[in-house]
């Protein structure tokens, strides 16, 4: 399914409440990884306010933030009994961003409150000495999965739900992830999910294009080839694609729905009129821009080339105190 086709899911109302939300995630996120002071950006920005050293990557964040929102949504809607596993390698930021944003974090850490100091704190300790780790670790509330390890997440999305009947677990899968042997191999587990005593897995492989340095197979086959390599795997693939945010927003709300709907089918099936054929369960193949909603590529362009002048200019003037 792409962005053009989808249904209006979502009231005028509850797409400006999801976006929003979404762009509050990408601003704590990006926090995280850039700013030690000045979190609200209340004076203009000086190299005093931002991190030495970057840690984190944004790459992964806006997309996994935008699964966060609609989850949300899926969940309050069809009163869901749903946790998000996140497998892309070092998409901390996202997850600690939503806790924190949803109050969670604050309950378990009151220090990092919901103020501009608690957002301070917050951006400081990510992913610096002392503080917390780049990727989802232990310490980020409702953890489950050790975000730092690829290839995992599937294989613990599946154990989470054997002998867990009301239980769906929406597990993000990076496309660079996906490349990874455990991975690869854990598509198979559908073929050991029971309708009736198990609960349900929602993949949802995030196709952004890249790893951490080189395009990802999975974005490099076509359209068609990649439904035909999911179904083969026995799964039934829902696409949403998209740039702009509006209609990707109404995509995946359908998408979804369209999901939750052939979960529930194939569950009632299973359970109510004795269906015992393996089904086909759905999963999601979300294409999105890699760093989606930053800087276009002149605008970092630009940014290096002002970096390398400031660098050549303390440089010179070091070797001209020297002398």
């Amino acid at each position: 399914m792409n962005t053009t086709a989808a249904a209006n899911t979502l009231s005028p109302q509850l797409l400006r409440r999801i976006d929003a939300y979404w762009r509050a995630a990408n601003f704590l996120s990006v926090g995280q990884i850039y700013l030690r002071d000045n979190p609200l950006l209340k004076e203009p920005l000086r190299p005093e306010h931002i991190k030495r050293m970057l840690l984190g990557h944004w790459g992964t964040t806006p997309g996994q933030n935008f699964i966060y929102a609609h989850l949300n949504r899926a969940i309050v809607e069809h009163d869901l009994d749903m946790i998000y596993i996140s497998g892309p390698g070092h998409g901390g930021p996202a997850l600690v961003a939503n806790t924190y944003l949803e109050g969670t974090y604050s309950e378990i850490y009151p220090n990092v409150s919901q103020d501009e100091a608690g957002m301070k704190r917050l951006f400081t300790q990510f992913s610096y000495p002392g503080g917390i780790p780049s990727h989802v670790s232990a310490e980020c509330p409702g953890s489950m999965h050790e975000g730092g390890e690829l290839g995992y997440s599937l294989s613990h999305a599946f154990g989470a739900v054997f002998d867990n009947p009301d239980f769906i677990v929406a597990c993000v899968v990076g496309d660079g992830e996906a490349e990874t042997g455990p991975l690869a191999t854990a598509w198979h587990s559908n073929k050991f999910l029971s309708p009736v005593a198990d609960g349900a897995v929602l993949p949802i492989l995030h196709l952004n294009g890249y790893k951490i340095a080189n395009p990802t197979v999975l974005a490099r086959i076509g359209r068609a080839e990649l439904e035909q390599l999911f179904r083969g795997y026995g799964w039934d693939p829902i696409f949403v694609e998209g740039r702009d945010p509006n209609p990707t927003h109404q995509a995946m709300a359908e998408a979804l729905d369209r999901a939750v709907r052939g979960i529930r089918q194939i569950q009632e099936g299973a359970r109510l009129r004795g269906e015992t054929g393996r089904p086909r369960w759905p999963m999601i193949v979300l294409k999105s821009p890699k760093g989606w909603t930053g800087p276009s590529s002149s605008m970092v362009w630009r940014s290096r080339e002002r970096s390398a002048r400031i660098r050549c200019r303390s440089r010179t003037l070091r070797r001209t105190r020297r002398t």
